[in-house]
């Protein structure tokens, strides 16, 4: 399938590792110019081999307005006015709710819901002038299926659901869809260091807890992250130009919920 998004110019939140990385491969061989953002520089040369020469990459915090305005300006003295956008946020601290403090929950808010709303807002006024624009957001099967061990983050992504929906309905008429893509159980660094969380909260090792995962899951394994990103490859393209305000489950089949 030609996905049309040879020129496009797409920005990619948090684009050095994991599903971020994979979403920035996708439209890169797709034909996209990419711009990722990242907080650790080192990462950056592994990353830009990956994507593609034409890639680019800058150093920002998304949970920083400051930062989040120079990748998005510099990302437009680069490649040009972004058409895509994905926004990828990393998530908030795992323990039980009575745990967690009014910092982490002002902090969660800051980097996981508050920046998503600041990246749409940047990028809005050009996609509207050009009328075309793709939008996705990227969550977690806990916006639909909450978890006991993530109380932020399912509370926090069961709002950007909602905000998914209310931003489709908003900007179907200037040419522009927004949709959500809500991973399950995905082989990256959060999924190990959440592995480890629950190994030291329920005893057992990061490795059991994986399997177990995996054993949870009717296809009987973790994701790979590609296979994440061809979920929004396909909601960035302009094959999917009458679908809009989805949110869309690549979860193997876990959450049961008919929501």
């Amino acid at each position: 399938m030609e996905l049309g998004l040879h020129g496009k110019v797409a920005m990619v939140a948090a684009g050095t590792k994991g599903i971020g990385l994979a979403v920035a491969k996708v439209l890169a061989a797709e034909g996209a110019l990419v711009s990722v953002c990242g907080r650790d520089p080192s990462r950056f040369k592994g990353a830009l081999g990956q994507i593609g020469d034409s890639a680019r990459a800058f150093v920002a915090d998304v949970g920083r307005p400051d930062d989040l305005m120079s990748w998005h300006e510099g990302t437009i003295d680069a490649l040009g006015h972004p058409d895509i956008l994905v926004t990828n946020t990393g998530g908030p601290p795992a323990g039980k709710w009575t745990d967690m403090t009014d910092a982490q929950w002002q902090e969660g808010f800051e980097s996981t819901l508050l920046n998503v709303v600041r990246m749409v807002r940047r990028v809005h006024p050009e996609m509207r002038r050009n009328g075309w624009g793709r939008i996705v957001h990227i969550t977690s099967l806990v916006a639909k299926e909450p978890n006991v061990m993530l109380p932020i983050s399912s509370t926090l992504r069961s709002g950007i659901m909602a905000l998914t929906r209310l931003q489709a309905t908003e900007l179907a008429s200037e040419g522009i869809t927004v949709n959500g893509v809500l991973p399950g159980h995905t082989m990256t660094d959060r999924q190990t260091h959440l592995a480890e969380v629950r190994a030291k909260t329920v005893g057992g090792t990061p490795e059991e807890m994986l399997k177990k995962q995996a054993e949870e899951v009717p296809m009987k394994r973790l994701a790979q992250p590609d296979e994440i990103a061809a979920a929004v490859a396909f909601l960035s393209s302009s094959q999917a130009s009458y679908v809009t305000g989805v949110s869309l489950l690549v979860d193997g089949g876990l959450t049961k919920g008919l929501g």
